[in-house]
């Protein structure tokens, strides 16, 4: 059984011994993986103001860096939504290798690109993945995997942010699984206005809440 940590704990994920930071706490309820955007990493306030949120109602956060530091200087891996894909399903393989967090429901936190890859991620493991969340995403990266998605998805985007506004409109009919809509007024691409991340917090609460039901999760591969 893994430890219960009320504190982050510095892991090493998936083949790549991607640096990662686990909170799990005590009776919890659900694990969200999170998938930081182009240029970010698991140390993104944004993404960890969320993940504090989200710990508060006992949900545990995994924290990771989706490339390695070598590859995180070439430009061109950042948007390798391919990649990216693949490395948040060798993450859920590595999941549930631990009993501890396999049995628990399993929830996607993407932000820019990195909601491309939990798209990716979630078409391949319908059966494991249980809600995505993405924040000022870019679906239009991963658009042959949406119609493939079955998890509840909530797509989070500011009013400013007109560009990936359109985006995640036409991405909202490409899903066929349950989907929403959510705009934060005058909000930019960021969220960096006044409230802004505190909304995209809640509602992202509230629908990892609403989703990730206490039971073990389904389908489980066990290495």
């Amino acid at each position: 059984m893994e430890e219960l940590l009320t504190q982050p704990k510095r892991v090493l994920v998936g083949l790549e011994a991607l640096e990662g930071d686990l909170t799990l706490p005590p009776q919890a309820r659900g694990l969200v993986v999170f998938a930081h955007g182009s240029g970010s990493t698991r140390r993104s306030p944004r993404n960890r103001e969320v993940a504090h949120a989200l710990q508060e109602l006992s949900l545990g956060t995994l924290l990771f860096d989706l490339l390695t530091p070598d590859e995180a200087t070439e430009r061109s891996l950042v948007f390798d939504i391919e990649l990216l894909g693949r490395r948040l399903l060798e993450t859920i393989e590595w999941l549930d290798r631990r009993p501890a967090l396999a049995s628990l429901p399993l929830g996607l936190f993407g932000a820019s690109t990195g909601a491309a890859a939990a798209f990716v991620a979630a078409a391949e493991r319908p059966d494991r993945v249980a809600a995505i969340v993405s924040r000022g995403g870019r679906p239009d990266l991963a658009a042959g995997a949406l119609p493939k998605v079955k998890a509840p998805t909530l797509l989070i985007v500011g009013g400013a942010d007109t560009e990936v506004l359109e985006l995640n409109r036409a991405a909202l009919k490409l899903l066929h699984g349950p989907a929403s809509l959510r705009l934060v007024p005058r909000a930019t691409h960021l969220f960096e206005e006044a409230g802004a991340l505190q909304r995209v917090t809640d509602l992202a609460a509230q629908w990892f809440t609403d989703h990730l039901a206490p039971v073990a999760a389904k389908g489980v591969r066990r290495a």
